[in-house]
């Protein structure tokens, strides 16, 4: 598993705003939009393409388009669907589908409770986005969704991470795939409720309040 971290002052600006407590939720939505569209540059450095024919206004040149089959986006619900428009801005052609997990606050694992991917995602590029990664169950287990269904290359996009999470999601993914982390701060560590910390709160709380 490869970590980046993106190193870009207006990251480090667009998060601090996002921590602060008094960001009311318009403001922490349009943050989260901003903020993802910047990591999904960093994101999609490896995004395939393939050589077209331009022809200019003035001669015809060489360039590049996407490859297919095309990417596919995947936000986990419900907080992924915060950064869905960013990351789609970067990539305006790529499929979306959407898996819906949900942690257990007893036991802290995963539950799929929904879906809407295709059944083979071989050959295809996939990028999982969820604000938070904590324990790192939920983006093991869906990094596994992808896995079970072909899928070999793999970018999650997080805001923010804590090491412990890390640390499970390069425990699972091993050598089985090329699986990429991608985050604008790596935080201290995990609370006694598996908060991360400083952390930014509930993303899904604040982005869309408490339902």
């Amino acid at each position: 598993m490869r970590l980046h971290v993106a190193d870009h002052p207006l990251v480090a600006h667009k998060l601090s705003v996002l921590r602060d407590a008094n960001t009311p939720s318009p403001t922490f939505r349009q943050l989260v939009d901003e903020l993802v569209t910047l990591l999904a540059y960093e994101a999609t450095r490896d995004v395939r393409t393939r050589e077209v024919e331009v022809v200019t206004p003035v001669a015809t040149t060489t360039g590049v388009k996407l490859a297919d089959p095309s990417p596919i986006v995947v936000p986990i619900l419900r907080a992924g669907l915060g950064m869905l428009e960013g990351m789609t801005r970067l990539l305006p052609t790529a499929e979306v589908g959407f898996l819906g997990l949900q942690r257990d606050e007893e036991t802290l694992e995963a539950i799929t409770y929904a879906n809407r991917l295709p059944d083979d995602l071989t050959g295809r590029q996939c990028y999982l986005l969820d604000p938070m990664l904590a324990t790192g169950n939920t983006l093991v287990a869906s990094i596994d969704y992808l896995l079970q269904r072909g899928a070999r290359d793999v970018t999650a996009v997080c805001l923010i991470a804590a090491p412990e999470g890390i640390r499970v999601v390069e425990e699972f993914v091993g050598d089985r795939a090329d699986v990429q982390v991608v985050v604008a701060a790596v935080d201290e560590r995990l609370n006694e409720k598996a908060y991360i910390v400083p952390g930014l709160g509930d993303a899904g709380d604040r982005l869309y309040g408490i339902v």
